[in-house]
């Protein structure tokens, strides 16, 4: 038996044992969630999938539903299909949680009452279930003539809370703000609320409401009072802002901002699966997802993919001169060691983060001698302790890498100095990764 034949066969086998457990399917699997990854990003991903899967072409048909697609293709003779189905985060875990769709897309991460409702059947914040398939940065959005270049979070939740209603007060023209929003099903929203409005501002009762990114992004660019969120990939003719956060600088999102996740309304891109449950050919798209060839696709989505590049950084005027002195001679890769939060251990993504170091050192032809770790920590209220907790997160860093097979990298701390966020923010404690220039 051929290897594709010997796929086919396991994903049947697959798919009688889950129809035990969920409803009949036309499909041999359903991805069932966010616009934001569903519209492009997943439709990619799939076909990139099928193709390595098929024997011909991949075809994409409409269901006859908005944001809704099937791609299909034959393998051996049989049909393969996959429903993609975009009408937001939460619709998706609902689908995932009944056993009709084999992946959940998600622009959020899982809540807790959500994971509480599946535990018996699976950890959805474990390693088996959640799977970061790319990074995204939440882009606030202008029409292309506003003189506005930048705000800070709190000026947006200002914003969007009706509380600053003419452009004239944040140095642009005499100009009404229009503020357009995703719907309430749009984890893209669920991201916005809690990184931009928090508990201090609600959505003020004028703003426009959308399924989708794109339209925003359009019905934004066409309006010169108007200003919206929506994900990076669908900026389109819009004009993106530079965002603040706390003392620390405003940020454009970019391949390296967001990639390290320094940006402040970066975010990470899931596709959950029920653990142990999952059907062989969600497994498979997952791991094709999560490679090197689906972080491509990823790339060409417009999202930022996780396969680490080199950059050489643009310091801003405030980067003190001790840190421009340690790594004068060194590239930034584009990914920085995040720890779960309120522990020392690293998170979901810094796993896989591993392996793509060394599967970059192997490609480049180059080793653990050219890498530099730099940890850096919140703020203390000793400096002593900062630059303590700074080196301990950069040694555990170290020791993953040397379990990876990546022994004896180099490290330091830099304290709680050079904050991404406002003090108290997780994403200030991060291992940055530094490579030396040839």
């Amino acid at each position: 038996m051929t290897q594709p034949a010997r796929k086919i066969l396991k994903h049947c086998l697959s798919l009688v044992a889950l129809t035990v457990l969920s409803q009949a399917s036309a499909h041999e699997l359903e991805i069932h969630g966010s616009n934001t990854v569903g519209a492009t990003l997943a439709p990619m991903l799939v076909t990139g999938y099928l193709q390595q899967m098929g024997d011909g072409e991949v075809r994409s048909r409409p269901t006859g539903e908005e944001n809704e697609q099937v791609l299909s293709t034959t393998a051996q003779g049989q049909s393969l299909s996959v429903l993609v189905a975009a009408h937001g985060s939460s619709t998706g875990f609902r689908t995932l949680a009944s056993g009709q769709a084999g992946i959940w897309a998600s622009s959020r991460p899982v809540k807790g009452d959500e994971a509480e409702q599946v535990q018996a059947q699976a950890d959805l914040t474990g390693l088996q279930s959640e799977h970061v398939i790319a990074i995204d940065g939440l882009a606030i959005l202008v029409h292309p003539s506003n003189p506005v270049s930048e705000l800070s979070i709190d000026t947006l939740g200002q914003i969007f809370a009706g509380q600053i209603r003419n452009w004239s007060e944040l140095g642009g023209t005499d100009r009404p703000i229009n503020l357009y929003a995703r719907d309430d099903r749009s984890g893209t929203w669920d991201t916005f609320k809690s990184l931009v409005l928090g508990k201090s501002y609600r959505l003020d009762s004028s703003a426009q409401r959308y399924e989708s990114n794109d339209q925003l992004s359009d019905d934004v660019s066409s309006d010169p009072g108007g200003i919206g969120f929506s994900g990076l990939a669908s900026v389109r003719s819009s004009k993106l802002l530079a965002v603040s956060e706390g003392d620390a600088p405003a940020l454009r999102p970019n391949q390296l901002t967001v990639a390290s996740e320094d940006y402040p309304l970066s975010r990470r891109l899931f596709m959950y699966t029920m653990g142990s449950r999952t059907p062989a050919i969600a497994s498979e798209l997952i791991e094709f997802a999560l490679g090197s060839d689906g972080q491509a696709l990823v790339a060409e989505s417009g999202f930022i993919s996780q396969n680490p590049i080199a950059v050489k950084p643009e310091f801003e005027a405030s980067v003190p001169k001790t840190f421009r002195r340690l790594t004068e001679n060194y590239l930034r890769l584009t990914v920085n060691f995040r720890f779960s939060e309120g522990r020392t251990q690293l998170d979901n993504k810094a796993h896989r983060d591993l392996r793509r170091i060394k599967h970059y050192l192997e490609q480049q032809g180059r080793s653990a001698n050219d890498l530099l770790l730099i940890g850096f920590a919140d703020t203390q209220s000793h400096e002593l302790r900062a630059q303590m907790i700074s080196e301990l997160r950069a040694l555990s860093v170290r020791r993953a890498l040397g379990d990876a097979g990546i022994p004896r990298v180099a490290y330091t701390g830099y304290g709680h100095y050079m904050p991404v966020g406002g003090t108290g923010n997780q994403r200030n404690g991060r291992v940055e990764v530094w490579i030396k220039e040839r």
